[in-house]
């Protein structure tokens, strides 16, 4: 799905459990319920942005462990 959101001026946050100094994603909540992540060492490079119900799906495949190795 194309979706067209600006995330200028996010707010962008990482996991508590990140420990200081570490790359990992980073989350921001934009506009109409959509979720934007992005590379911690490239905060100004792309980022994926998740429709609500994409957002969803993505985060309980992690939860449900699709994603484990």
């Amino acid at each position: 799905m194309n979706v067209d959101v600006d995330p200028t001026g996010a707010q962008w946050f990482k996991s508590r459990r990140s420990e200081a100094g570490k790359d990992c994603v980073e989350v921001a909540f934009l506009n109409g319920g959509h979720v934007g992540m992005r590379d911690s060492k490239n905060p100004t490079g792309p980022a994926l942005v998740f429709t609500p119900s994409e957002w969803d799906a993505f985060t309980a495949g992690v939860n449900g462990g699709k994603f484990d190795r």
